[in-house]
């Protein structure tokens, strides 16, 4: 079992910033991949960010490429997503997910997931 926990979210105004963390225990974090999705009220839950078990790859979404940076301490069993230049379509719940393969898109293919974490972007 792997416990995680987003933390980080909050309201900020377009253009902000926000850094979101996971925060992982239980089974070895550091061999899992790790990826971020979000789900804003009304829509279905999809795919952000995802960074390899070893944090030397990642991966992101075409519609936040550019903006979110994703990165992880092991050392810390940590995880993070940076967003910068925040727009309203933004606005969401955000999860950190870990699942044992790498370069997964899925919401079936996350093994573990975190409670999520309120991103609210005003206009």
């Amino acid at each position: 079992q792997v416990q995680l926990v987003e933390s980080g979210g909050g309201l900020v105004q377009t253009g902000g910033s926000l850094r979101l963390s996971c925060a992982a225990s239980g089974r070895t974090f550091s061999y899992y991949a790790m990826g971020w999705f979000r789900q804003a009220p009304g829509k279905e839950r999809e795919f952000v960010a995802a960074i390899s078990s070893s944090g030397v790859s990642t991966y992101f979404a075409d519609s936040v490429e550019g903006r979110f940076t994703i990165s992880r301490d092991n050392g810390k069993n940590m995880g993070y997503l940076q967003i910068d230049s925040l727009i309203p379509e933004d606005t969401a719940v955000y999860y950190c997910a870990a699942s044992r393969r790498w370069l997964r898109v899925s919401v079936k293919d996350y093994d573990y997931w975190g409670q999520g974490t309120q991103v609210t972007v005003s206009s």
